[in-house]
């Protein structure tokens, strides 16, 4: 059996996908796992939302419910990289709370911070195709999503396929400058005349 003292210490870097329902993140991701040189886990919120139980849950509870379920996804996510994992996050930052919680939790220097871009028509054109989502999701999202302004690299995946996108990001990694984005929203945030 190993002894935890033989595994040496180190942080994992969060490879942080955002974008809109239905803007190809999980498919970046898995395209992403593929080809990274080092291994990744794919955690998506989704995952999260699909491990609660069947139990009803009432209507003056679900925001409740909800806002703890994202709140432990950052906090799952912030422990896998804390003991070393690498981690591709898959994520819709729709509400500010969010990215300010994971601002918070994730060492700001080890975040790639990848904003994931679709334009309104082909998310629409998504939604009806998938069938598995609520019409207009999406667009509702968009506003919100992006709001902050700020990424260390961005994809189109009307433009560019999952693969196109994926490759771009690995290619991206080794030579990313610094501050990071996660760094600059910190900063941001913490100023005295602005808030996230």
């Amino acid at each position: 059996m190993e002894h935890l003292s033989s595994v040496p210490p180190r942080r994992g870097l969060v490879v942080f996908l955002n974008g809109t329902s239905s803007s190809g993140k999980s498919t970046i991701a898995a395209e992403l796992l593929r080809i990274l040189d080092e291994p990744y886990f794919h955690m998506p919120v989704d995952a999260f939302h699909a491990m609660r139980s069947r139990a009803e849950i009432a209507p003056d509870q679900l925001s409740t419910v909800l806002h703890r379920t994202w709140q432990g996804f950052h906090r799952a996510v912030a422990g896998m990289a804390a003991a070393g994992n690498n981690v591709v996050v898959d994520h819709v930052l729709s509400a500010e709370w969010r990215l300010r919680d994971c601002l918070a939790l994730f060492p700001a220097r080890d975040v790639v911070f990848v904003g994931v871009h679709c334009s309104p028509e082909e998310l629409e054109r998504r939604e009806r195709e998938r069938g598995d989502r609520t019409s207009g999701l999406a667009a509702r999202q968009l506003a919100q999503v992006h709001a902050h302004g700020d990424y260390d690299i961005e994809c189109d995946t009307g433009v560019l396929n999952a693969q196109e996108c994926a490759r771009r990001i690995k290619e991206f990694l080794p030579t990313r400058p610094l501050p990071t984005a996660f760094e600059r929203l910190l900063s941001a945030a913490q100023g005295p005349m602005h808030s996230l």
